[in-house]
């Protein structure tokens, strides 16, 4: 009786087997990986707002500083958005015509703020205090990267727990000194106190954070 497969047969079975078992392991090495990549999390994504405002062009360009616009950021968990009159502090004089700025315009004649969509979003359970870290000497870039060469504003860092604790586990490395903080070019030199001198200068140590107590509450 002649045989039904041929000895080709062996090697198409043995390569087909082991393509299924690559797939299955790809699938589950994808499933597994896939939302902890910064694809995932839309790291570096611009993400779309009711104007295509340039933090290029408003901070490197014309040297605003971040407190203009995020006013509350020393002194609230959160770093604030400009009401439209902050915006039209300017546009009132320059850009008055601009296609671009009309949602602006129509912002302040019918009285209804502009909806920003945020940039950066923590879970609901991540309780983060912008001003405490401001006044501890972490600078805004730490957080938010280059944010003055940004022409439209994206998430730079993960922002994930293990983000977070990376830095509260030894978080001398990350400080800087008090005229720096809004700094984005800041780059830590040969003349930048040592981060012990700065541990010591905001009174920071004592407590690690070696659990999710704090920022879980």
């Amino acid at each position: 009786m002649p045989a039904i497969f041929r000895p080709s047969a062996n090697l198409a079975a043995a390569v087909t087997l082991l393509g299924l078992a690559a797939l299955g392991a790809g699938g589950v090495a994808w499933w597994w990986l896939g939302p902890r990549t910064d694809y995932a999390r839309h790291v570096r994504w611009a993400v779309d707002q009711p104007v295509p405002f340039s933090h290029e062009h408003h901070v490197a360009g014309l040297g605003l500083d971040c407190r203009f616009c995020h006013s509350s950021v020393e002194v609230s968990a959160t770093a604030g958005l400009p009401p439209t009159t902050t915006c039209m502090t300017c546009h009132s004089q320059v850009w008055t015509n601009a296609a671009l700025l009309e949602p602006v315009r129509l912002s302040l004649a019918n009285n209804t703020p502009l909806v920003w969509h945020r940039v950066n979003d923590l879970p609901d359970y991540a309780y983060f205090n912008h001003s405490i870290h401001i006044a501890k000497g972490v600078g805004c870039s730490s957080c938010h990267g280059e944010v003055d060469r940004m022409a439209l504003s994206y998430k730079d860092k993960s922002l994930t727990m293990q983000f977070c604790l990376d830095c509260h586990r030894n978080p001398g490395p990350q400080l800087r000194p008090r005229d720096e903080i809004f700094n984005t070019q800041w780059h830590r030199t040969a003349d930048t106190p040592a981060p012990e001198m700065l541990l010591a200068e905001y009174h920071v140590g004592g407590r690690r954070l070696t659990d999710c107590s704090i920022c879980h509450r």
